[in-house]
């Protein structure tokens, strides 16, 4: 039986299967069990299927969790029978001032859509939810704007997919951003682009598979509150930016820095210049929250990374 009905693609389910039967498999020879491999496992660590050192859970423990997740994508599609009422709204005031009501709007590019949602949050700054298809951009962005937001009281949350942290720039950047307040976490779900301001107007893109369309934005009450909760579900299901496990690199420089007296001898044992190392104990340490490099192994070691 395929475990396709509990919403594992084939490729998950053969990686997860294969796990099972390899308790022991080593981090280095992953990539040869599959195409894209790691990309497949960061996916199920999402999940919650794979521990840090590539462990299945026990089958019981597998099924139980996509049950549970199914279950719940359940509920969100029952959700979306609660739209008829608020349609009947919709047409009744049609009906009483002889007009199209316009719930939907499409603004043609990304920067008016931007320029949209920051005049909404600038009027009130509760509440910002957003997923994107990538935690880092290549184009130049200035924070400023959104920090002032924060500091006035913004609630904001970010979903990002679990594959963009393959781009070493992705980590760093969502953990800056989270730093600063907008609170970031890793999902395995499909991801689209979506925006919602204070759950009472949403943004989505135009056109799935051409982001120069720009976006709809979407005021309609029961479809804002539909996306609303399937944001909040996709929220709960995701793994936050400090449980993920460590990556092949980090655990080699956690490794290195407890073993040897130097920074040079640690780089040398890596094969990087002390540069670099000290760079990756930078981030390691940023990430663990450590103001010294004795407080990063103790908190390395309650996490159970040593």
């Amino acid at each position: 039986m395929s475990l396709a009905s509990l919403g594992l693609t084939d490729e998950q389910e053969r990686l997860y299967r294969y796990l099972l039967r390899h308790p022991h498999l080593d981090a280095d020879t992953v990539d040869l069990v599959m195409p894209e491999a790691r990309r497949v496992l960061a996916e199920l660590r999402a999940f919650g299927l794979v521990g840090e050192a590539l462990t299945a859970i026990p089958p019981a423990a597998a099924v139980d969790l996509l049950v549970r997740r199914r279950i719940e994508q359940t509920r969100r599609r029952l959700t979306e029978l609660t739209m008829a009422w608020d349609v009947l709204t919709e047409l009744t005031e049609e009906h009483r001032s002889g007009r199209l009501v316009q719930m939907v709007e499409h603004i043609p590019d990304g920067p008016a859509v931007t320029r949209r949602m920051r005049a909404l949050l600038a009027e009130n700054p509760g509440e910002f939810a957003h997923v994107t298809t990538r935690a880092h951009s290549s184009t130049p962005y200035d924070p400023r704007p959104f920090q002032r937001l924060l500091a006035r009281g913004l609630r904001s949350r970010t979903l990002f997919p679990a594959w963009a942290l393959a781009d070493p720039a992705h980590d760093p950047h969502a953990r800056s951003l989270h730093a600063l307040g907008d609170l970031h976490r890793v999902t395995a779900e499909p991801t689209r682009h979506l925006a919602i301001v204070n759950r009472a107007v949403a943004f989505v893109q135009a056109d799935p598979h051409g982001p120069e369309a720009g976006a709809l934005e979407i005021r309609q009450p029961g479809l804002v509150a539909m996306l609303a909760d399937v944001f909040d579900g996709m929220w709960d299901r995701a793994r936050d930016l400090h449980d993920l496990p460590l990556s092949p690199v980090e655990q080699q420089v956690l490794h290195a820095l407890t073993r040897h007296d130097t920074d040079e001898t640690a780089a040398r044992s890596l094969n990087v210049s002390v540069r670099k190392f000290r760079a990756h104990v930078a981030d390691l340490m940023a990430r663990l929250g450590a103001a010294t490099r004795f407080q990063a192994a103790l908190r390395a070691k309650e996490r159970g990374w040593l």
